[in-house]
């Protein structure tokens, strides 16, 4: 590989992740020269332990504009996923069926429904489909489910897909457009002069016109050096993965999903531990046992797997997107939910980033200026 000390592109991007990736397939696309700086195997990667979920219902509850980020990527999923396919011969294995989230008691199920209500009764919310169905109505789209489910809320729009090969046909992709992929360098430094930034890295210098953090967690520390406020923290998630087995859930759960190749996932634990990335048996046994509360059938099969990632959080929750006003050019892209927006984030923000602008109108609720707002006496 040639030295990242000769090089300079167009675009920088800090994090090879699912939403570096993304991004930098965007930027690709829009004809920008684009590296990417990646730490490689040594990274608290939110790639590696994602759910895969594309999901919609329940998202923006505080922030409405969210909720309509959200379903502007479930919408753009589809052909997002067939040019993917059309150029790397990958497929992702996109399905939106629609999606559930199943409620074990008649108050779990109130509440439920008061919570899609408050989302929906928000101003500014952009309205879309959902409901609330009582067992008999979920039974016959999951006939599967267990004596305990007394219904649930369904929303036609979420979906699920194959997130390691979403990540594998994301670094195929940019690399067969021109892409250069830096792994093993983790940034220690970044400066902005002379109208360029000079990135340090422990694999040598790389210069770009622009720049963009999509490093996670990491958005925290490298913030500061380009003059952008990334308040970002560490939560812990674990999931567990059975054999595979025949399909019985056409559907995704919230918390399950049976994957396009057998398995069944199982995932519903939020854990504020800092970056700890152990296995609790504890936590694993919760997570087992209201699944096969909601599936019986769970109980008879093998678990293969288990493994615990950090989800990229805010203080609210949701996604900061922004632009740097002492080091114009430098951009920051960070969220919790890499899968669901790697569309948005590589049809709509990365073209906007090529552009050097991020319009106000759109953006400006998810910049990390609204954690300045002073706290009521």
């Amino acid at each position: 590989m040639t030295s990242a000390a000769s090089r300079e592109f167009d675009v920088a991007v800090i994090g090879g992740g699912l939403v570096g990736s993304a991004i930098a397939w965007g930027l690709a696309k829009a004809s920008q020269r684009v590296a990417v700086l990646d730490e490689g195997d040594i990274a608290f990667r939110a790639s590696r332990g994602n759910f895969a979920l594309v999901w919609v219902q329940s998202k923006g509850l505080g922030m409405p504009e969210y909720a309509g980020w959200t379903v502007r990527s479930s919408e753009a999923w589809g052909g997002f996923a067939d040019s993917l396919k059309q150029q790397t011969g990958l497929d992702v294995c996109h399905q939106r069926p629609g999606g559930f989230h199943l409620a074990l008691s008649e108050r779990e199920l109130a509440s439920r429904e008061s919570i899609l209500m408050r989302l929906h009764n928000q101003p500014a919310m952009r309205r879309y489909d959902w409901e609330i169905m009582d067992r008999e109505r979920v039974r016959k789209m999951l006939p599967h489910i267990g004596p305990e489910v007394v219904g649930g809320s369904y929303c036609p729009l979420d979906g699920h897909v194959n997130s390691l090969r979403l990540f594998r046909a994301l670094h195929a992709g940019m690399q067969q457009l021109g892409v250069t992929y830096l792994p093993n360098h983790t940034v220690d430094g970044i400066e902005h002069r002379g109208g360029e930034f000079v990135i340090q890295s422990t694999g040598g210098e790389v210069r770009s016109g622009k720049l963009v953090l999509a490093a996670g967690n990491g958005n925290a520390r490298l913030g500061p050096m380009v003059g952008l406020k990334v308040p970002v923290r560490p939560q812990r998630g674990q999931i567990v993965v059975t054999e595979k087995a025949a399909p019985f859930l056409n559907y995704p759960v919230v918390t399950i999903r049976q994957t396009d190749e057998g398995g069944v996932m199982l995932g519903d634990s939020l854990e504020e531990t800092g970056f700890d990335l152990t296995v609790g048996t504890k936590v694993v046994s919760v997570i087992a046992e209201r699944a096969v509360r909601m599936f019986p059938q769970l109980a008879r099969l093998n678990v293969v797997r288990t493994w615990a990632a950090l989800r990229v959080m805010t203080q609210d929750g949701f996604p900061i997107y922004d632009q740097s006003a002492s080091c114009p050019g430098a951009f920051v892209a960070t969220c919790h939910s890499g899968v669901t927006l790697a569309a948005n984030h590589a049809l709509v923000l990365a073209p906007l980033i090529a552009e050097g602008r991020l319009p106000a109108e759109t953006f400006d609720v998810f910049s990390a200026r609204r954690f300045d707002v002073p706290a009521a006496a």
